[in-house]
């Protein structure tokens, strides 16, 4: 009683499924074009959405190679004569800014002073080299990419006790103790013996990222041996830049005017507002303007891809049609014999959209191909292998649907409505 029914059905899909394969064959050329119109646009769309996505990703990891959501805060200009904003002079951030920061702010996390300099002549027992320097906190680690490769992060003794120990990026571990261990080993910095604790990973490229070449020290080390210099160094007590991260990624703008706020209280109460005023890399805001400009690229390409199915869907439209048009005779025979009206607006409803799944099918393996060949392709620094977006994959299918849904719904009512004996006549 039941399996009958399921032959039946069976046996009309497959019945159907030959007669669309004759349909397409009767009309090769039109078929061949009107298929590759689908498959293209669901190919394009999956494909560049898929590439769009690859450079969003590349551009997000090349940005967490110095931090995830990190703020590189390095000072600002103030009035140099009291109310006047004609005339600015340009400020260091200094320690004092840095604690009234720590004990003030409350949108700011992990704060970090950085001090910085690229004058510290480097020497091992094998090489020598001017070292690029910084004096860090062990809280540094949690702002910025350090992945330890050997030995050990700088800790809060090392800091507190001012402690002459260091940690070295891959490259400069590469130049100063070449094809050899160097935890445990020592370096002169300006003739000051420093005991290697730890080395560092290879990040990102190594001409993309000065972690590689550098050699940080504890913060208060670096402060009472090498404090910067120069007329803005405020005795000593200047600091190269202040590293954070906002609370949350949507308070990026809010932590930064909060610290604006002190820092201004700190340097004469200026006016912390000034459009011009700070000095600042947020790679939170690179995300958001990267993210945005993907977005729109997204929607764009997306709409390209649904034009390109709704001209092959009017090219499906166009070929059933024809074949109603061409089996005429036969729709009026069919319902002389008792083919309901229901049946034959089925037929070729399941035509129409057979022959748009088949186009579809070819085009998503075909942008599954080419994604997996690029996969094993050496892509340029910023960009990450292309991938199937899940959100694309279901628009593309739901733009298919209803494409199929159009292409086969109007030829399938307009077959079904013929009336037998008209159909009859048709030569």
């Amino acid at each position: 009683m039941i399996v009958a029914p399921r032959r039946c059905n069976m046996r009309m899909l497959v019945d159907t499924l030959s007669q669309t394969l004759r349909t397409l064959w009767a009309n090769k050329l039109r078929s061949f074009l009107t298929m590759f119109g689908i498959a293209w646009g669901v190919g394009s769309l999956l494909l560049l959405a898929g590439v769009g996505e690859g450079f969003r990703n590349g551009n997000r990891k090349q940005l967490e190679t110095f931090g995830k959501n990190i703020i590189f805060f390095f000072g600002g200009r103030a009035p140099a004569v009291e109310g006047s904003f004609t005339s600015m002079k340009w400020f260091n951030l200094t320690y004092d800014d840095y604690l009234a920061i720590k004990n003030e702010a409350k949108l700011a996390l992990n704060i970090s002073p950085v001090i910085a300099r690229d004058d510290i002549r480097a020497v091992s027992d094998y090489t020598s080299t001017n070292g690029q320097v910084s004096g860090v906190p062990a809280i540094y680690s949690q702002v910025r990419t350090i992945p330890i490769q050997a030995g050990r992060w700088i800790n809060d003794d090392d800091d507190l006790d001012r402690r002459r120990v260091c940690v070295l990026g891959r490259e400069m571990t590469r130049n100063m103790f070449p094809g050899r261990p160097a935890v445990g080993n020592t370096i002169l910095l300006n003739g000051v013996r420093f005991q290697v604790i730890g080395v560092l990973n290879m990040i990102g490229h190594e001409e993309h990222n000065a972690t590689n070449v550098r050699i940080f020290v504890p913060f208060n080390t670096m402060r009472e041996l090498f404090p910067l210099k120069g007329n803005n160094s405020q005795e000593g007590s200047a600091v190269s830049f202040i590293n954070y991260q906002p609370r949350s990624f949507e308070e990026n703008e809010a932590a930064k005017t909060e610290l604006h706020r002190i820092v201004a209280r700190n340097h004469g109460g200026f006016d912390p507002s000034g459009k011009d005023t700070w000095e600042e890399w947020d790679t939170v805001k690179n995300q958001k303007t990267m993210g945005t400009i993907f977005t729109a690229m997204d929607w764009f390409l997306g709409g390209v891809g649904l034009i390109t199915l709704a001209l092959g869907a009017i090219g499906i439209v166009n070929i059933m049609l024809v074949a109603v048009t061409e089996r005429t005779r036969e729709i009026g025979l069919r319902k002389a014999l008792g083919a309901t009206h229901g049946s034959i607006l089925f037929q070729f409803f399941l035509e129409g959209a057979s022959l748009t799944l088949l186009s579809g099918g070819i085009g998503v393996a075909a942008a599954m191909l080419i994604i997996r060949l690029l996969s094993g392709v050496q892509l340029p620094q910023g960009f990450d292998t292309p991938r199937i977006v899940p959100a694309s994959a279901i628009g593309a299918v739901l733009s298919l649907a209803l494409a199929g849904i159009t292409a086969g719904l109007y030829p399938a009512r307009k077959a079904a409505m013929l009336e037998p004996v008209e159909a009859l006549r048709q030569e």
